[in-house]
């Protein structure tokens, strides 16, 4: 029977809980007044986690999937995921109403995107990935914005480095798919993949350096070698070990300790 822990993928859940750490940082606020939109997020992450597991189960060929879950039956990995659900549907229940209907909005669309995801838009390449970076990275952010009255808005810097942020985000995901096989490696070349992932990766390149020109957080330089390791990896049209996806998934949970780092300074003004 698998480890109970690894059913939760919890080396997956720096992709939730960056994406609402980075404004914390941008805007200086108290993480601990956000903290039950942090940790109500890494509950729907487990949620997400879980469900997404339900069905990939299904698939004799997702050999990573059927290795983790076995012993369990879909019903059961279903109902790890409605619990963990209630609880972080629970602790957002304060900012949805507090900031009513806003975030109550902006949560609902990241439930239903994601339930979208899974079921539906998982097979359909690029979109997909869009369709996720959104519920995952941009819809998240605007919630802890929006949660905080002072950081409601935005200035250039922060904007872009949020259109960076988002594009990382699309591209490391469409990394682990082709890794794994799944939608951009079915229906592209690896020509075609590479083409891909080179121009998400320029792009986030670029509008890296804009946001590091306007913000001057020289804390942001090691995010600029994330797209040029991506696109070194991917500079021969090749297949790629799953090595690679375990060095991105370390790498993420760098950044997120790194990124907790930031905040404890500059809670305690030391930065």
């Amino acid at each position: 029977m698998s480890r109970r822990i690894d059913l939760l993928r919890l080396d997956y859940l720096f992709s939730v809980l960056i994406p609402l750490l980075v404004p914390i940082y941008l805007n200086g606020l108290n993480p601990f007044m956000q903290f039950d939109i942090i940790i109500g997020f890494f509950f729907l992450g487990i949620t997400g986690n879980t469900w997404n597991d339900v069905f990939d189960m299904k698939n004799p060929e997702d050999s990573d999937t059927l290795q983790r879950v076995e012993g369990y039956r879909p019903k059961e990995l279903f109902t790890i995921g409605l619990a963990s659900f209630f609880l972080g549907f629970t602790l957002l229940l304060r900012t949805c109403l507090q900031n009513f209907p806003i975030n109550f909005i902006f949560l609902v669309s990241i439930i239903i995107m994601v339930i979208l995801y899974i079921l539906w838009l998982k097979p359909i390449p690029i979109i997909n990935q869009l369709f996720l970076a959104i519920s995952h990275v941009i819809l998240p952010y605007f919630i802890i914005k929006i949660d905080a009255p002072q950081a409601l808005y935005f200035d250039i810097g922060e904007l872009t480095f949020l259109l960076a942020f988002f594009l990382f985000a699309v591209m490391a995901q469409l990394v682990h798919e082709v890794i794994d096989e799944e939608a951009m490696r079915q229906h592209f070349s690896l020509r075609g993949c590479q083409i891909v992932i080179w121009i998400f990766s320029l792009l986030t390149l670029l509008f890296s350096i804009i946001s590091f020109i306007f913000l001057l957080e020289f804390y942001f330089i090691p995010f600029l070698f994330v797209p040029l390791g991506t696109a070194y990896t991917f500079r021969r049209p090749k297949s790629t070990t799953k090595g690679v996806k375990d060095v991105g998934l370390v790498i993420g949970n760098l950044f997120l300790i790194y990124f907790l780092c930031l905040i404890i300074l500059q809670m305690n003004g030391i930065i």
